[in-house]
């Protein structure tokens, strides 16, 4: 019986992937790096700090991760306060009011820093509806690592099979099978380049799965 799901962030609450892009791709050019598409959709669904260690070895710099985070960070904190790209993902909000209502448990489990978790619960009044915030930035691994999803689950009182994971990147889905938990996997208009047949069912609109269509999913699978 489901008791509780656990939310990604970026890409499938928030459409936050058009100002993360714009950081990075000023951070990028802040240390004079070329990153191609083919590189910058594998970074989808891990941490930061993860991405600026993969980008420092990958070009061999002599800027420090932790530089390298704080540059993007900066311009990620200029463009969430200015730039007008920035709104919940379509259908999103009424599914979170819908598996509220039906006493669902909701956790968020995103690569996201905890800070930026915040101000994109805050701005769009979230906290009401969700029992607690995972960052992987604050743990041990990142996705494809299972552990937040791990944490997540116990964290909501339930069993794994109690749980569903909603994701939409190719690491957040390697993570959620990892840790034995069903996974949605999300077909967003950011999620390109993304395997999405590593999900248990994909979907593209958030009305498949309310509470009484979501339960029949999983008891189909």
């Amino acid at each position: 019986m489901l008791k509780a799901v656990l939310f990604d962030m970026d890409g499938v609450i928030v459409d936050t992937e058009p100002l993360h892009r714009k950081a990075y791709f000023k951070m990028f050019s802040d240390v004079q790096i070329h990153v191609d598409e083919a590189l910058y959709a594998s970074f989808t669904g891990q941490s930061t700090i993860n991405i600026c260690k993969r980008l420092v070895n990958h070009f061999n710099l002599s800027y420090s991760p932790e530089y390298l985070v704080k540059l993007k960070r900066q311009h990620f904190k200029y463009l969430f306060e200015n730039d007008t790209d920035l709104a919940l993902i379509e259908g999103v909000l009424e599914l979170i009011k819908d598996y509220h209502t039906n006493g669902l448990r909701l956790v968020v489990a995103s690569s996201a820093s905890m800070p930026n978790i915040n101000r994109i619960f805050e701005r769009f009044d979230l906290d009401q509806y969700f029992m607690g915030k995972f960052s992987g930035a604050d743990l041990e691994q990142s996705k494809p690592h299972p552990e937040i999803f791990i944490k997540a689950a116990e964290y909501t009182g339930y069993t794994k099979k109690e749980c569903v994971v909603i994701e939409d990147s190719t690491n957040g889905f390697k993570a959620a099978k990892s840790a034995g938990i069903y996974c949605i996997g999300f077909k967003s208009p950011h999620s390109s380049g993304q395997d999405h047949s590593l999900a248990d069912v994909l979907i593209t609109s958030y009305e498949s799965i309310t509470t009484s269509l979501l339960q029949k999913l999983i008891d189909s699978n």
